[in-house]
C-alpha cells in the first residue's frame, strides 16, 4: 500500500539518525512509542502494505492520525527516553508492566541521623537505599514483617528523634530497639540497620559474622542478657538462611527472568540469586503482549524493570533473547556503572534454572487465569458480550468447542469440550478416534466428529448427548466453518449457531459474514472464547498423543502369532515394550497364552 495520505511529508523529512518515535489519535492520545537506529526507516516501515502488519498494528496505524520523534545521540539513549515515555504515557499499543507507575519500594533512610526503613512508592536520588521494585504492597509488607523479626529496627512514620518519653509496645516485646526514646545508642541502632541492609542485599553470611563478632564481644564484657539476644538473633538469621536454596557454588549475584506469555497478557517472573543463594522472587504481570515476538516482550520487561530497579546485578540470565540485545547490554551496563552480563544459557544449571523460573511463571499466569474464571460477574460479562458481538439468538449458557488433532493425517481424533455458564463441564467431554477419513483432511475429519455428535440430537438418544448447545465452536478458519455447517445440517440440526476461532490471529468467522470478526483484545468474550478453544485443542492433543503411543506399541509387537490378546498379556505383565526386550525367554513364556516357541519368536523379533 501506498504511503498514507497526509503523511507523505512528515516521512521524506524523518532524519536518519536514531531516536524515539510517537503515534496519536486524533484526540493527541499516544498510542505507540518505540525506538529506532534509525527514524526515518523505521517509521515508514508502518507505511507499507498493511497485510504485511500483524493484526494488532493493523489496528493501530487505522486509529492513528499523527505522530512525532526526538531525536537521541545514540541509540542506548532511545532506549531509556522510549522507557520513561511508556511509563508515562502507558499506551495501549505497547508492551508495558501492569500498573507500572506505583511499584512500591523499601527504603532505608540513611540520609536521616536515626534511619527507618519503610514502604515508599517515589524512588529519589536522596542518599537513601532503595530496594525494589516490588509487584505490589503486600510483598513489601511481607518482608518487612519477617526484617521486624530479625532485626529490631524502628518503624516510625515520621523522622526519629530519640526524644519520645517512652518507648513503643514493639520495644517490650523485643521488636524495636527503642530509638524513639533513646534506650539505644546512635552506633548501636547504626549497626542493626548495617544488618538491615546487608540482608536486604542477600549478604547473609556477612550479617551473620557482624552478630557472631558482636556476641563475643558482648560475652567477653559479661553482657550475657545482650549476648543471649544476639544468639536469638542469630539463630533466626540462620534459620531464614537454611530456607534458602543454593543454586551455585560460586557466591555470585545474577537474577534469571523468564516470561509465559498468553493471549493479552504475560506473567514476567524474576529469581534473585545473592551470594549463590535464592534470596527471593518476584512476578509482574505485563499488558498489550499480542502480537508480539517473545524477544521483543522480553526487551520490553528488561527496560521497563530494570530501569526502575534499585539494584543491578553483574548477571542478568533470561529465557529468551532480548530484541535489541547489544543496545540493552550497554545501557545496562552504564546504569550499574560496572559491565553486565546479559545472556541465554543453552546449558548445565543455569539453564534448569531458568526452567524453574519459566515454569513458576506459568503456573501464576494459569492462576490469574483460574481467578477469572472463578469470578462470576466477569464471565456472566463475557457472556453477554459474547451474545451481543456474535448476534446469538440467545445467551450462550452451554458451549461446545470442537478441535482435531493428527500428524500427516495419522492417528486421527477429535475432542469436544463443553462449557456451561462460562465453566469447564469435563463430565459432558468427548473423544472420538477418526475412523472414516484416510490420508490428510481436517475438513472432513470434523465432519465426521460433528455427524457422530449431532446425530444423537436428532435421535433424542438421551443423557449429555441430547442436550443442544447454544454455540458450537470450531477451533479454525473460514473453511472449517462451512464444512462444519454442512456437516450439522446433514444430521437435521441446522439452527444451532456455529463460530469459528483461528489461531494466528485470533480471527472469528461467522455463518453469512464474508470477513472476518476482529474482537477487541482486552474483550471478555475473547477470552473466553480462546479459553474454551484452548481447552479443546489440549484435550485433543492428550488423546492424540495417548492414541499414537498405543499405535507404537502396537506395532513393535505385530509379531506373527502374538494377537491382540497375548499383546494386552505381555503388556499387562512388563508394562512396556523396554521391558519385554529385556526379559528372559522363560520370564516370557510363563505369560498367559505363551509358548517356549512364541517367546523365542517375540526375543528374536525385538
Amino acid at each position: 500500500m501506498a504511503e498514507r495520505e497526509g503523511f507523505a511529508e512528515q516521512l521524506k523529512a524523518l532524519p536518519a539518525k536514531p531516536g524515539v518515535y510517537l503515534f496519536k489519535d486524533s484526540s493527541g492520545k499516544v498510542l505507540y512509542v518505540g525506538k529506532a537506529v534509525m527514524l526515518r526507516n523505521r517509521v515508514r516501515s508502518y507505511f507499507g502494505p498493511r497485510h504485511k502488519l500483524v493484526p494488532k498494528l493493523r489496528r493501530m496505524m487505522a486509529a492513528m492520525s499523527d505522530l512525532d520523534f526526538v531525536v537521541t545521540d545514540s541509540e542506548m539513549e532511545a532506549v531509556i527516553l522510549e522507557s520513561n515515555l511508556i511509563k508515562k504515557h502507558r499506551p495501549h499499543f505497547n508492551v508495558r508492566l501492569k500498573d507500572d507507575k506505583s511499584y512500591p519500594y523499601i527504603k532505608v533512610s540513611l540520609n536521616e541521623d536515626w534511619p527507618r526503613v519503610f514502604l515508599t512508592r517515589r524512588f529519589e536520588d536522596d542518599g537513601g537505599r532503595y530496594f525494589g521494585p516490588f509487584p505490589s504492597a503486600g510483598s513489601v509488607r511481607s518482608t518487612l514483617d519477617l526484617l521486624k523479626g530479625l532485626f529490631p529496627y524502628c518503624a516510625p512514620r515520621s523522622p526519629i528523634t530519640g526524644n519520645r518519653p517512652r518507648p513503643c509496645f514493639d520495644y517490650y516485646i523485643g521488636r524495636c530497639a527503642g530509638a524513639c526514646s533513646g534506650e539505644i545508642s546512635k552506633e548501636e541502632y547504626r549497626a542493626i540497620i548495617g544488618q538491615v541492609v546487608l540482608f536486604l542485599e542477600g549478604k547473609h553470611e556477612a550479617v551473620l559474622r557482624d552478630l557472631r563478632r558482636r556476641m563475643s564481644e558482648a560475652s567477653a564484657n559479661l553482657a550475657f542478657e545482650r549476648a543471649a539476644t544476639l544468639r536469638d538473633r542469630i539463630s533466626a538469621v540462620e534459620h531464614v538462611t537454611e530456607s534458602q536454596k543454593m543454586v551455585s557454588v560460586r557466591r555470585e549475584d545474577k537474577d534469571l527472568v523468564a516470561i509465559a506469555k498468553g493471549r493479552n497478557e504475560a506473567c514476567a517472573q524474576v529469581f534473585f540469586v545473592r551470594g549463590g543463594r535464592l534470596v527471593g522472587k518476584e512476578h509482574f504481570v505485563m499488558e498489550g503482549v499480542q502480537d508480539e515476538e517473545p524477544g521483543k516482550v522480553m526487551a520490553s520487561f528488561v527496560s521497563l524493570f530494570y530501569g526502575a530497579a534499585a539494584y543491578l546485578p553483574p548477571e542478568i540470565l533470561v529465557q529468551e533473547e532480548p530484541e535489541d540485545a547489544p543496545t540493552l547490554r550497554a545501557w545496562l551496563s552504564r546504569a550499574r556503572g560496572k559491565r553486565v552480563r546479559l545472556a541465554v544459557p543453552r546449558r548445565g544449571q543455569n539453564r534448569k534454572l531458568l526452567e524453574m523460573v519459566a515454569e513458576n511463571a506459568a503456573q501464576v499466569l494459569e492462576q490469574r487465569h483460574a481467578k477469572w474464571l472463578a469470578d462470576s460477574g466477569k464471565i456472566a460479562g463475557a457472556l453477554t458480550e459474547l451474545q451481543q458481538r456474535l448476534g446469538l439468538p440467545r445467551l450462550p449458557h452451554r458451549i461446545e468447542c470442537y478441535d482435531i488433532s493428527n500428524i500427516k493425517g495419522t492417528s486421527a481424533v477429535g475432542s469436544m469440550v463443553v462449557f456451561e455458564g462460562g465453566r469447564s463441564r469435563p463430565p459432558h467431554y468427548r473423544r472420538f478416534q477418526i475412523k472414516g477419513v484416510e490420508g490428510i483432511d481436517d475438513y472432513a475429519m470434523m465432519q465426521e466428529v460433528l455427524r457422530r455428535r449431532f446425530k444423537h440430537v436428532a435421535a433424542a438418544d438421551g443423557g449429555p448427548w441430547v442436550l443442544v448447545p447454544d454455540l458450537v465452536l470450531i477451533d479454525g478458519g473460514k473453511g472449517h466453518l462451512s464444512s462444519a455447517l454442512e456437516a450439522i445440517a446433514s444430521v437435521g440440526t441446522d439452527s444451532i449457531p456455529v463460530a469459528a476461532i483461528a489461531k494466528e490471529h485470533e480471527e472469528v468467522f461467522l455463518p453469512g459474514r464474508p470477513g472476518p470478526l476482529l474482537l477487541p483484545r482486552d474483550s471478555q468474550a475473547l477470552y473466553l472464547l480462546q479459553r474454551v478453544r484452548d481447552e479443546a485443542h489440549r484435550f485433543a492433543l492428550s488423546y492424540h498423543q495417548r492414541v499414537r503411543r498405543k499405535a507404537t506399541v502396537s506395532s513393535a509387537l505385530d509379531i506373527p502369532g502374538i494377537g491382540p490378546k497375548r499383546k494386552r498379556a505381555l503388556l499387562r505383565q512388563f508394562g512396556s515394550v523396554r521391558h519385554i526386550r529385556e526379559a528372559s525367554t522363560d520370564e516370557i513364556a510363563a505369560v498367559p497364552g505363551m509358548t517356549k516357541a512364541l517367546a523365542n519368536k517375540v526375543k528374536e523379533y525385538l
